[in-house]
């Protein structure tokens, strides 16, 4: 088995590893670019939608309970 002698003083990680911490950077970069773009598409509903959407949740709910209210009071 041949040994070589290596000066820890010359050992440097190299071109490769410069290139590969290069292209790591650069995917994150266009990871981040993309990710932002798609959040900016995101639209949350305003506060006044959701106030909104309620109030015709329950007014639907209260169309509703009075309609079955009135069927009962005909069948009984």
């Amino acid at each position: 088995m041949m040994v070589l002698a290596v000066n820890e003083d010359q050992v440097t990680p190299g071109v490769v590893a410069f290139f590969i911490v290069a292209a790591l950077g650069l995917t994150l970069f266009f990871l981040i670019r993309s990710m932002n773009k798609q959040i900016r598409k995101i639209e949350a509903p305003s506060e006044e939608e959701l106030r909104q959407a309620d109030w015709e949740r329950r007014q639907k709910e209260s169309a509703e309970s009075s309609a079955e209210s009135k069927e009962d009071k005909r069948d009984a």
